[in-house]
């Protein structure tokens, strides 16, 4: 996911000028490199200083650039955090955080890696949208539309590399503020966001085996805006719902569709697995960590 917005973000710089990006001690990956080397005046390394990564983006904004401010999740959004708040959301810049690694990505690397708490922050904040595509093809279309369309502070939560396409087969097209199916079906549906919607779909292929019957599975893949309605019209047209997410049990997708089910009374089977409300002192790889009982189910 990574490679795809670097190789995208570089397209999208050769056009427009006003392009810009600010990293914080981050070895360029992929072709942000080429960008650092075709464009050596819009690619500033601020160093370990985040929060003067984020202040040259709101300066930069204030005078007519789009930049975007690029490093891992856990310090793209926790150390800078009032100055994404004050000088960009309060001041309502089009300035885009992207955030390399949410959830247990950087598993091996230990909790001060670990961005499981970003949504919730992020989603907390005025005028902020947050974005999270599930796999190379909805990275690219995000990065498209938030380097030509959108106007505000944006949280572009990624992957790090190696996600498979999930998306070439989708029902729907990729919509920004709408929910995505991805998959059609009935009885039970999916909801998540990021690339744990690879489990979803095998959990998915594991009931159509089972039953006989297809599950749907949708890309809830613009956090903030939140496609209410499309949440309401899932669970009034489901039996069961299932919703997963790398993120703790506070202030994520789950809690938002718990709201919406209240809200619009729904009656169906409603189940929300997160990570637990609990720092990680397991060590393993990605895989072993949300296979090792991080993921707790709440009613």
């Amino acid at each position: 996911m990574r490679n795809r917005f670097a190789s995208t973000f570089y397209e999208l710089g050769a056009e427009d000028p006003r392009l810009v990006i600010v990293v914080a001690d981050i070895s360029p990956a992929g072709s942000i490199a080429k960008f650092r080397e075709d464009f050596p005046n819009r690619f500033i390394n601020t160093g370990v200083a985040e929060q003067v990564m984020i202040g040259l983006c709101a300066g930069m904004a204030q005078r007519g650039l789009r930049p975007f401010a690029y490093t891992i999740a856990t310090f793209s959004v926790f150390r800078p955090y009032e100055m994404i708040r004050d000088d960009l959301c309060y001041q309502d810049l089009p300035v885009t955080v992207v955030g390399i690694g949410g959830g247990v990505t950087y598993s091996t690397l230990g909790g001060t890696h670990h961005a499981m708490e970003d949504v919730a922050l992020m989603t907390s904040l005025p005028n902020m949208s947050v974005i999270a595509p599930c796999d190379p093809a909805e990275t690219a279309a995000a990065t498209r539309w938030l380097a030509t369309q959108n106007q505000h502070p944006a949280y572009l939560r990624l992957g790090k590399a190696g996600e498979p396409d999930l998306t070439s087969n989708a029902a729907d097209p990729f919509v920004i503020g709408k929910l995505r199916r991805i998959r059609e079906g009935k009885g039970t549906a999916f909801l998540a966001y990021g690339p744990v919607i690879k489990m979803a779909l095998d959990l998915a292929d594991l009931i159509e085996a089972q039953t006989g019957l297809p599950a749907t599975v949708a890309s809830a893949h613009t956090i903030k805006p939140l496609d209410s309605d499309g949440i309401a019209s899932i669970l009034c047209s489901h039996d069961r719902v299932v919703v997963i997410e790398e993120h703790v049990s506070h202030g994520g997708l789950g809690s938002r569709v718990k709201e919406i089910a209240w809200d619009s009374r729904a009656s169906c089977d409603l189940r929300c697995f997160s990570l637990r409300d609990e720092f990680i002192h397991f060590y393993g790889s990605h895989e072993e960590l949300l296979a090792s009982t991080v993921l707790g189910c709440r009613k």
